[in-house]
């Protein structure tokens, strides 16, 4: 089939192909109340997911001592590496990833999660060889920084008009638009379907399902 609109399609990890947007909320709320900060509330501590770590915690934590920064990291990491592993890829997501891979469109990461975090999920889901190249957090500029997707489209030979960022979050989707990239959300991660639309995505999933369908029709 040939392609349409786009030859490159980037995916967020978190929130997107797994589902881990619960728990990454209360890793931060817990690593919060273990150094006696300020709790975020359940839509604070969502909306920080796909950014990198220490511009999420800032966030979330707004009286965050730089100086503590470290330490609640450090406790951040600690909640989450003992809840890991039993961390699953939403439904769909390997079948996806083959008929893409099948249809011959290059495929990306962008993610919010460490080098470390990355290579950690990959090997355990066993994902890694249908990505082409995978960019995180602590490699470049957070999102809604472009340099994610500019850095994965020069890294491919590929041209950013026409490759599209899938994210479930506004943050995706600005840095979709930041790099002159189409931004594409789905509606079952981290942030609420209206605010994903108010970005003028392509098109808003509703699940893996849907997803793959569009991609494969429209893409």
């Amino acid at each position: 089939m040939a392609r349409q609109r786009f030859d490159l399609i980037v995916f967020d990890w978190d929130g997107t192909l797994m589902d881990s947007t619960q728990t990454i909320a209360k890793c931060i709320q817990l690593a919060s109340r273990d150094l006696g900060l300020p709790v975020p509330n359940d839509s604070a501590a969502s909306h920080v997911i796909g950014l990198g770590l220490k511009d999420a915690l800032s966030y979330a934590v707004p009286t965050l001592d730089p100086a503590d920064y470290p330490r609640l990291a450090e406790r951040y990491r600690y909640h989450f590496l003992t809840r890991d592993a039993d961390l699953v890829l939403f439904d769909g997501v390997r079948e996806m990833l083959e008929a893409l891979h099948g249809e011959h469109y290059f495929l990306g990461v962008a993610t919010g999660k460490t080098r470390v975090g990355l290579e950690r999920a990959l090997e355990a889901t066993g994902l890694g060889k249908w990505f082409d190249a995978t960019r995180c957090a602590d490699e470049t500029f957070s999102k809604p920084h472009p340099a994610m997707l500019h850095e994965l489209t020069r890294e491919l030979g590929q041209d950013v008009a026409r490759t599209v960022m899938v994210g479930d979050t506004t943050h995706d989707l600005q840095m979709a638009a930041n790099a002159g990239a189409h931004g594409l959300g789905v509606c079952y991660g981290a942030h609420p379907a209206d605010a994903l639309r108010a970005m003028a995505p392509v098109h808003c999933a509703t699940s893996i399902a849907d997803l793959q369908q569009w991609l494969l029709t429209h893409a």
